[in-house]
């Protein structure tokens, strides 16, 4: 790692880049970035051993910093994680090319012919933590949507994301492309973030992924304009009528899977006509599987759980931890989830039609899912790819941003000699 006299001068420099490769990339043809994805997919496999020799040195590196298990799960690789990224880059490089799609088209009656078309943003400025699988997934994305990106990975997955950043610029190189199209922060230095956030000249739009810390720093410092990725307090509620062996699947699975990911269960709700019978064997199994239950009351008379505190409503455990409270009706529920909820995902247990209904239709998170595991909250299980993050605002992008998401619009007017009256 370089050592930087001036981060200011350092940023302005990679931002200067990035804006000049935008502008080549904006016009670059589909098969131009079709063939960088793969390139880029083909150089991430052979390398392979490089960047799992990479991420040993990170792993030590959060070892030494007392990451939990489960931020330690998450920076993580082996080689099949690194098939995943592969996997995630050829998908991306086989997505429709969303630059010049046209969303809209008419006529007017004053003679001009009008179409909407996707454009691209020009410069994105990724944060992330701890994921450095983020840094294909990223890159990827951006370079689908004709963007130059400046990915600032976390200090703990310096490393790994700097051995699959340089795959990615090999494929830019190969393809015919700027490889300042995908640049990386090349310091630890967290100055740099905070240059970033004021890169308006440079940077059209900030993508922070990662904890509530860092959205909240990125979205209390930035005069950049953002697309948030708030923590993942995700709910599942289980009605009154769910069925037995559907919400046994479909919470183990949202808890267990990968407890730190943004959809992983955090807090059950249980309808208290079942809190005695479905409910309890929920928690049971969840106890078994070694999950430790913070159950407020009734609940916690189940032996095994431990007693909830008013902190653990409204928590990111990322952790085999989970609330669990009983609520009288599904209008608790969701008034529980409003309250508490951080507009990510959250699911609904149940074979009535009409709770399922006013479930999804009652609750404005970005993902809303019905006997479903929350761990599908994923771009590349929505068919997107892959995702940069899943936005949970309300402007622009929301949900799973995937390369559609990373555009803007612009309008294409034709006449033929036309003057306004």
């Amino acid at each position: 790692m370089k050592d930087h006299d001036s981060i200011p001068d350092l940023m302005a420099d990679i931002g200067a880049r990035a804006t000049a490769a935008a502008a080549t990339l904006a016009t670059a043809t589909a098969e131009r970035k079709h063939a960088a994805l793969i390139s880029a997919a083909e150089n991430v496999w052979k390398r392979r051993e490089d960047i799992i020799a990479a991420n040993a040195r990170d792993l030590e590196y959060g070892r030494d910093k007392g990451l939990t298990d489960a931020m330690m799960d998450r920076l993580m690789l082996d080689e099949a994680r690194i098939q995943g990224m592969v996997d995630g880059l050829r998908s991306v490089a086989e997505q429709p090319d969303p630059v010049g799609e046209v969303l809209a088209e008419w006529d007017q009656p004053s003679g001009l012919h009008i179409r909407r078309v996707r454009t691209p943003l020009g410069v994105i400025g990724v944060i992330y933590e701890s994921r450095p699988n983020v840094t294909a997934d990223a890159g990827a994305l951006c370079l689908k949507a004709g963007n130059a990106v400046i990915l600032r990975g976390g200090s703990e997955s310096y490393h790994s994301a700097s051995a699959i950043h340089a795959c990615l610029q090999q494929g830019l190189r190969d393809a015919g492309l700027p490889a300042d199209a995908v640049q990386l922060v090349p310091t630890r230095d967290r100055a740099a973030v905070s240059e970033m956030l004021t890169m308006t000249d440079h940077i059209d739009v900030i993508v922070p992924r990662g904890g509530k810390g860092l959205v909240g720093l990125v979205q209390r410092e930035a005069r950049v304009p953002v697309f948030a990725h708030l923590e993942g307090i995700v709910h599942i509620y289980i009605d009154k009528d769910a069925d037995l062996e559907k919400t046994l699947n479909v919470v183990l699975n949202a808890k267990t899977r990968r407890t730190g990911i943004c959809g992983a269960a955090e807090c059950l709700l249980i309808h208290r006509d079942v809190s005695d019978t479905l409910g309890r064997t929920v928690l049971q199994s969840l106890l078994d599987a070694g999950v430790e239950v913070r159950a407020e009351a009734p609940l916690n008379a189940l032996q095994g759980t431990t007693d909830a505190t008013a902190e653990d409503r409204g928590r990111e455990y990322l952790d085999m931890i989970i609330a669990a409270r009983e609520v009288d009706s599904l209008e608790e529920a969701i008034a529980h989830i409003r309250t508490y909820g951080s507009n990510h995902t959250d699911c609904i247990m149940t074979e009535n039609a009409a709770a399922a209904t006013a479930f999804m239709n009652q609750l404005d998170s970005a993902i809303v899912m019905h006997n479903a595991s929350t761990q599908f909250a994923d771009g590349g299980e929505f068919g997107m790819g892959a995702e940069i993050g899943i936005a949970t605002g309300k402007m622009h992008a929301r949900g799973p941003v995937g390369a559609a998401q990373l555009t803007s619009f612009k309008y294409l007017v034709t006449g033929d000699g036309t003057v306004r009256s």
